[in-house]
């Protein structure tokens, strides 16, 4: 059976390393990236660091309005499936990358395999939350990380090939923490451990609304910790297009770093006494290294996280970030709660039987 697997953001790339080091005992795996993220810091150093198979096609699409970005890749992908002729697709989580793929594998009669399957914010302003609804609409195997996110399947009248298998960002945390403090060093930062806040900014809902931004800034410069904020490449340039970079590099608590490798970010979130961010991945992990987290957003897919009382949902506009980071108190943490590691094997397992595969030659 021949997989062929579409990546091309940071998150993806960590996700593809955990899960096709399982798909190629099995199957023969055709890996694409479609280059959705284009920084070497934040794509490239991946495939180095992670031993992630070299793709067997780098689309290079690159940075670009989301229809136009979005209809690029289709176009790619599609000469890709008429070269390579696959089995079945396999995309991951909610960006451009993963709903042109599907959309591809979709017409042309392709079974899709979304990894990642069945999360939901409720706000279809987000680009994401419509490529994760549309893509879990025309997939043929759903792989959920949650029992809540198998219930929002069913909500939608989904009811075939769902399986939940846990988190696979869980298998690539247990994989890669140690690997990453063998080879970087939390004074090459000029930090020390629980002693500094780790922020990320990088979603269209804050860095598009200058208002929000504005709030952002001024309630980072308020916080009584230091401050380390690597920079989202399209971050930068909104802080700079609003004339709020100025006020991050005079505040005395705010260090702005170049964005960092996924490695640096695994050290960093395990050291950190808190995290600040918008990223869906970064909740995550930050409950992973059971770091308190607070996210600048009005809501999260990764509700287990709220729930548990390790994640506090942040209106920068509305809510005194600083007040909320010292006033946190820690809950009793749940063991398994993204599964046990194992969701690249369960994944392979999966679709052998789903596809009735007993055997399989792997190139």
């Amino acid at each position: 059976m021949k997989l062929l697997t579409i990546a091309g953001t940071r998150p993806q790339l960590v996700k593809v390393a955990a899960v096709s080091r399982e798909l190629r005992k099995e199957f023969t795996e055709v890996l694409v990236n479609t280059g959705q993220h284009y920084d070497y810091n934040m794509a490239g150093v991946f495939f180095e660091q992670l031993n992630i198979p070299k793709p067997d096609y780098d689309l290079g699409v690159g940075s670009m309005a989301h229809g136009k970005q979005t209809a690029n890749m289709m176009i790619k992908i599609e000469e890709v499936v008429e070269i390579e002729k696959p089995d079945a697709m396999v995309v991951y989580g909610d960006t451009n990358s993963t709903l042109a793929g599907a959309l591809v594998a979709s017409k042309l009669h392709i079974p899709v395999i979304h990894i990642e399957a069945g999360l939901r914010s409720y706000n279809k302003k987000m680009p994401e939350e419509i490529n994760r609804v549309m893509t879990d609409h025309i997939s043929d195997v759903l792989f959920a990380p949650t029992d809540l996110a198998v219930s929002n399947l069913r909500k939608e009248n989904i009811i075939q090939g769902i399986y939940q298998i846990g988190d696979v960002m869980y298998d690539a945390v247990l994989y890669n923490l140690n690997l990453a403090e063998e080879q970087h060093q939390l004074e090459d930062y000029d930090l020390i451990s629980k002693q500094f806040i780790l922020g990320t900014i990088h979603r269209a809902e804050n860095t598009d609304n200058i208002e929000r931004m504005t709030a952002i800034v001024d309630a980072f410069t308020k916080i009584n910790y230091k401050v380390f904020l690597p920079l989202h490449p399209r971050t930068k340039n909104k802080l700079e297009e609003y004339n709020l970079l100025e006020t991050l590099n005079q505040a005395d608590n705010i260090t702005i770093a170049e964005p960092i490798s996924y490695l640096e970010m695994l050290l960093l979130e395990k050291h950190a006494f808190a995290i600040v961010t918008d990223s869906g991945g970064v909740q995550k992990e930050a409950y992973f290294a059971k770091v308190p987290c607070f996210t600048l957003r009005d809501e999260t897919e990764w509700v287990e996280t709220i729930n548990t009382g390790w994640n506090t949902l942040v209106n920068p506009q509305m809510d005194d970030l600083a007040k909320s980071i010292t006033s946190f108190q820690p809950q009793e943490y749940i063991d398994n709660l993204y599964g046990d590691g194992r969701a690249g094997k369960k994944i392979t397992e999966i679709i052998k039987t789903h596809f009735n595969i007993e055997t399989e030659e792997v190139r």
